[in-house]
């Protein structure tokens, strides 16, 4: 299916994980797709790589703008980029709550700062074009231990999605989020690496999801372009679940009815 084709889409955080995984999807979909990364090396081909870093203004507009020049434009962002925190409010210093918000939330806001006169333009060419979705996270609708700092961040991106989609929906930009339960990707691979006994740990997190075991990049990629596209032509303002139930179901223990 190439239903995306003479899209134009730009994905930070492109290099690796969910990113990649949507960024190859919107390409088999038929989009010409530009990667905003810190290290946008060995894309597989068509995908085409920027280097850009979003705690950085100047650095982000200059990486939006090649991206766009290259591209003839630009129908679709998906804001990905995000770092990741394990902690109480006790754990982590000011230092590192500013560093965390600065690129899960301000990242964000800094590129699609850079992009909506392109999506604006887009949208007024061919009404139901531009669109935006931000990878979110299940951290911000439930309460997950040790995750605070990471929560807090997730929990304004959730927010800042819904004002995002009332702000711009008359201009006919739609703002979505995809939430994420606990993904089987690079950062979360880095977490059971430290833990004292990472198989015990990924049975624990499998186990927290009803459908019994981490999501899969490509799942949540799969999300990422149905709200990106025109299929999705009159969802806005939504946050969607790609979760294995972990949002809305309570299940009773194995084995009881």
């Amino acid at each position: 299916m190439k239903d995306l084709a003479g899209f134009r889409a730009l994905v930070t955080g492109g290099a690796s994980g969910i990113g990649l995984a949507t960024a190859r999807l919107l390409t088999l979909r038929g989009a010409e797709v530009a990667v905003l990364d810190l290290a946008p090396r060995g894309l597989p081909a068509p995908l085409r790589g920027y280097q850009a870093d979003v705690a950085d203004d100047a650095s982000v507009r200059a990486a939006v703008t090649e991206a766009a020049d290259d591209l003839g434009g630009l129908d679709i962002l998906v804001n990905n980029a995000g770092i990741g925190a394990v902690g109480t409010v006790e754990d982590h210093a000011d230092a590192e709550w500013h560093r965390v918000l600065d690129v899960n939330v301000l990242g964000v806001v800094r590129t699609t700062r850079a992009a909506l006169p392109l999506l604006r333009h887009a949208a007024a060419a061919r009404p139901g074009a531009a669109s935006i979705v931000n990878v979110c996270s299940i951290a911000a609708t439930a309460g997950l231990p040790r995750r605070a700092l990471y929560s807090a961040s997730k929990g304004a991106v959730l927010s800042l999605t819904l004002a995002m989609a009332a702000d711009h929906v008359r201009e006919g930009i739609r703002v979505n989020c995809v939430n994420p339960g606990t993904a089987d990707t690079p950062w979360v691979g880095r977490l059971l690496d430290q833990a004292a006994d990472p198989a015990a740990e990924r049975a624990a997190l499998e186990a927290r999801q009803p459908l019994g075991r981490l999501v899969t990049a490509d799942e949540v990629a799969g999300a990422v372009v149905y709200l990106a596209s025109p299929s999705a032509a009159s969802v806005t303002g939504t946050a969607l679940a790609v979760d294995g139930g972990m949002q809305g179901l309570r299940l009773r223990p194995a084995g009881q009815r």
